[in-house]
């Protein structure tokens, strides 16, 4: 019996643009947009808890949206550019928010 995690939009997507995260070193500007996208990403998909503090988003709603976002990529046939566009953007903050909440476990290579 294996105990891989399924592949995921989730999983799809981080392994994909967590190494984005290197760029946060030498991109303000990246990095500040990203930061905008995981801020409206938490106001659109997480409850506030006490004292308006958010809550960590609730990995299916997450999975849901990434799904319908990708869905929508790929009806304007977009392709990744070499720089950093909106859907970059949001992409690397999804991937951002599955890490920082630990979403989805951490990937072994056997």
């Amino acid at each position: 019996m294996s105990s891989a995690v399924p592949l995921t939009p989730l999983v799809e997507i981080t392994r994909t643009y967590a190494p984005r995260f290197a760029e946060f070193a030498f991109e303000p500007a990246f990095t500040a947009a990203v930061d905008q996208h995981v801020a409206e990403l938490r106001d659109r998909l997480t409850a506030a808890g006490p004292g308006l503090v958010p809550l960590a988003p609730d990995r299916e709603i997450l999975t849901d949206y990434a799904l319908g976002f990708l869905d929508g990529l790929a009806e304007t046939d977009w392709r990744e550019p070499v720089g950093h566009d909106y859907a970059v953007c949001r992409l690397t903050a999804i991937t951002w928010l599955v890490h920082r909440h630990a979403l989805i476990p951490p990937q072994r290579d056997h």
